[in-house]
């Protein structure tokens, strides 16, 4: 480990040391010619040695010469010198400071360490933001214990005033180190009544599967949205196991944003549904024991129609998932091209508690699909954030087409093209907009009624702790005429919105209304389920299982003839 620490930060010093003599090298070709017109001599080869020396020379330069030396902050300098030779490489290596790769660490955990709350800003009719109220607690959380509750206005933690601050600054304040103390004031929306209360930070889970529930009779829906984590396959056992005794025979799995993580659990998962023997994923890299092939061990996989939902932000272990399930005709894949991320990196831990993320191999699926899509040009942005309007790189040659175990043509590079393309539902930046405006009156009008400062809605009033685990009834907290036109008079008088808006954007109101109320009711994640009703790619998924079924039924009868070999 030491002799590998010492070649990194070798290299690191070559990359920074080539920022800040390039001025330098410049002026000495200048002057060199001036004086005899003679070229240059061969350069001596580039030693560690004479790199260190040279870049200790520089940074000492540094030290004693730069204009502001107060200023240096050495650990920015050696962490955007060591990332801008790794971003050199691929978009994907990466370096991690001690506090960076602490904090890779808990991610990967599924769990960070806080009190257990959603938040959220409130404010005045003028868009001030008042403060910071609580949104929900999370089951067996700090904060849940403690009695917090929705529309609870956070005043000051251990002492200093919360008052105008933004939720986000907020936070800052309420997580911390396991064990240590957080005493918030909080004021009681419903009576104003103002409250102390001294909670112990502790491990919050941050699951891999937010919600799981029968989103149609005998249809099952999973939100593996949250990354594939340590807990990701336990946790997709014990939603598969749930779903299954409420009546479950189809499933809509949703990857949809997730981002990858632990390639083993992506394996878990995929081996549920595939036969032992059939593969699931091939890693080629010049290091020894990366270039294995990784083939599904399950004697009785699970058998119903299964539907993926994937999006431009479905990456890494996600596609490695959706693309062995659609090669081997297990699952239909729909909603948009994944992000294509189909590098295999290696943690190296380095000394005084930083990392280095090194890529040392590339995925292939199981009909030999490289899902990386291209970076030859090195533009790093535009990778992550695809722009519209701005021209990707070309390729000589067309995609590599391979072949599902059924015949059915699918293309290595851009990542996971669906089987069904259904592009997500959008709305005009000028109709977003308006629809901002409307989110404020929308949860004062909410905390309103959940606290009973309406009357007339008192059947809307939520008086208990949050109820976990709960399905939404189509009966819950519907939102009719009368609630609408209270809501009406309320934004038009309070918040002086057009009336025009408000009757143009009730739908999107009705919605909000209704997620507002299932938060205080049944916690932030059964919430979800207001919006899956009106997700465009996830009814089409559901509308789709028929056709998947079919797809599973054509993968089977080829998998009952001897293997074919991959392309």
């Amino acid at each position: 480990m030491i002799r590998r620490s010492s070649v990194l930060k070798s290299l690191f010093l070559m990359c920074l040391l080539t920022a800040l003599v390039s001025g330098q090298e410049t002026v000495s070709k200048v002057v060199g010619s001036a004086k005899d017109g003679k070229s240059a001599a061969k350069p001596a080869p580039v030693t560690i040695e004479k790199i260190e020396s040279d870049m200790a020379e520089a940074l000492s330069i540094i030290q004693e010469n730069y204009v502001d030396r107060t200023s240096i902050n050495y650990n920015d300098l050696f962490k955007s010198s060591i990332d801008s030779m790794l971003h050199t490489l691929d978009p994907h290596s990466n370096y991690y400071d001690a506090k960076e790769f602490e904090q890779f660490r808990t991610d990967q955990s599924s769990q960070y360490f806080g009190i257990g709350a959603s938040i959220g800003d409130i404010r005045d009719p003028k868009g001030n933001v008042k403060g910071t109220i609580i949104k929900a607690t999370f089951e067996n959380a700090p904060a849940h214990r403690a009695g917090l509750r929705y529309g609870d206005m956070i005043l000051d933690v251990n002492g200093t005033s919360m008052i105008g601050k933004t939720y986000p600054e907020v936070r800052n304040f309420l997580r911390g180190p396991r064990g240590t103390s957080a005493k918030i004031t909080v004021e009681k929306y419903g009576t104003g009544v103002k409250e102390t209360v001294d909670i112990v930070r502790d491990a919050v889970p941050q699951p891999s599967i937010p919600e799981a529930y029968m989103i149609r009779p005998n249809v099952g829906y999973i939100a593996m949205t949250g990354g594939f984590n340590q807990t990701t396959f336990a946790e997709f056992r014990q939603a598969l196991a749930q779903l299954k005794a409420q009546g479950m025979n189809q499933l809509v799995l949703d990857l949809r944003n997730n981002g990858g993580g632990l390639v083993r659990q992506a394996y878990q998962v995929a081996n549920a549904f595939l036969s032992r023997g059939q593969e699931v994923f091939t890693q080629k890299g010049r290091l020894d024991g990366v270039g294995d092939t990784y083939r599904a061990e399950n004697s009785n996989p699970e058998k119903s129609p299964l539907v993926i939902l994937i999006n431009q932000n479905s990456a890494s272990a996600s596609e490695i998932l959706a693309g062995a399930l659609q090669d081997h005709d297990r699952a239909l894949i729909v909603g948009e091209n994944s992000f294509g991320k189909g590098l295999v990196q290696n943690p190296f831990v380095l000394q005084y508690g930083s990392m280095l993320l090194l890529t040392i191999a590339k995925y292939e699926t199981p009909s030999g699909r490289l899902i990386q899509r291209d970076y030859s040009n090195g533009d790093l942005y535009n990778y992550y954030n695809k722009p519209e309007g701005v021209e990707q790189p070309k390729t000589e040659s067309k995609p590599a087409e391979s072949k599902t175990d059924s015949g059915r043509p699918v293309y290595s590079g851009g990542g996971i093209m669906p089987d069904e393309v259904v592009p997500f539902s959008t709305i005009t930046v000028e109709r977003f907009r308006q629809q901002q405006r409307l989110l404020d009156p929308v949860l004062v009008f909410s905390m309103d009624v959940v606290h009973g400062k309406r009357s007339e809605f008192a059947d809307y009033k939520v008086d208990r702790p949050i109820t976990f685990d709960y399905d939404l009834k189509t009966t819950d907290f519907i939102v009719n005429e009368a609630m609408f036109q209270a809501f009406r008079k309320f934004a038009v008088e309070t918040y002086k919105l057009p009336a025009a808006l408000v009757d143009k954007e009730r739908q999107f109101i009705e919605r909000n209304l209704r997620t507002e109320f299932a938060i205080a009711a049944y916690g932030m994640t059964t919430s979800l389920q207001v919006s899956n009703e009106f997700d465009n790619q996830l009814l089409k998924a559901i509308e789709l299982l028929p056709k998947a079924r079919l797809l599973a039924l054509e993968g089977e009868r080829a998998n009952s003839n001897p293997p074919r070999k991959a392309n």
